[in-house]
């Protein structure tokens, strides 16, 4: 199939369209942008300036990627917003630029569903198969890990980091770090223990899921300090990659980690 674009479309002459794309009526394209092989954009998407998208996305309806970002300090400067293939963009999403205080691009990886109304802010980066359902709203800078699900209505602030297949529970709002694998929930999202269902689901093992479950109550519920807690975690289960990839996260984190519910519940 050759690339089919709309007659009522609005394309600029500076924009690289790739093989197999359709562009449907109404859409706009401006300068800078690219798209590759396969894409369907439908109709009334707005693609601003600085953007690429890589190989079969469908961006439905209504979408707008690469408007400027909404920050003050912002002075028209040359930011990118960077989506990977395969990604489905609902109706009604936003992605925003990045910033030259940032990263300079907001980066969206591959096999992503942002569902109807969802916001990315400026300088966000999100891995592969991150799922945020609808109305989910990210702020400035945060970085969500790989096949992590944020449920509908959410609010994360900015600078925060979500951990690789986390969940986060809808109609929260996040000021906390969410370390990976865990589940986390409640008005100021509170951690609920380790996502079993979720990392069952994605082929997790029983012996990984059980030293998780057991590490998390080293970390959270033993009453030791932080740091020895992740020791003890660390030497608990020296052979477990996931409880290390835990135990270094919690060590990196610059805005906290959100404590468990038992001790902040909400």
């Amino acid at each position: 199939m050759s690339t089919s674009i709309h007659p009522s479309a609005i394309v600029s002459d500076k924009a690289t369209i790739g093989d197999n794309v359709v562009v449907g009526p109404c859409s706009v394209i401006e300068d800078n942008v690219v798209i590759g092989d396969g894409c369907v954009i439908e109709s009334f998407v707005h693609l601003k300036s600085y953007v690429r998208l890589g190989v079969d996305n469908h961006v439905h309806s209504y979408v707008c990627i690469g408007g400027e970002p909404q920050h003050l300090a912002y002075k028209n400067e040359e930011t990118w917003v960077e989506i990977g293939d395969s990604n489905t963009l609902r109706e009604c999403v936003t992605v925003n630029r990045g910033t030259v205080q940032g990263n300079g691009r907001t980066v969206l990886g591959s096999h992503c569903l942002l569902m109807a109304y969802a916001h990315v802010a400026h300088d966000c980066i999100l891995g592969d198969h991150v799922i945020m359902a609808n109305a989910v709203n990210l702020a400035g800078h945060v970085e969500i890990g790989n096949h992590a699900v944020v449920s509908g209505m959410a609010a994360v602030q900015q600078f925060l980091r979500i951990g690789e297949y986390a969940f986060l529970g809808g109609s929260s709002g996040y000021n906390l770090d969410i370390p990976p694998y865990m589940l986390a929930h409640g008005v100021r999202g509170r951690l609920m223990g380790p996502n079993l269902i979720g990392l069952r689901r994605h082929g997790f093992d029983t012996t990984v899921c059980r030293a998780l479950k057991k590490a998390y109550k080293i970390i959270f519920r033993s009453g030791l300090p932080r740091e020895k807690a992740l020791e003890q975690a660390l030497n608990d289960y020296p052979d477990v990659a996931e409880v290390a990839n835990l135990v270094g996260f919690m060590r990196g984190t610059k805005c906290g980690v959100a404590p468990d519910f038992h001790k902040n519940g909400d």
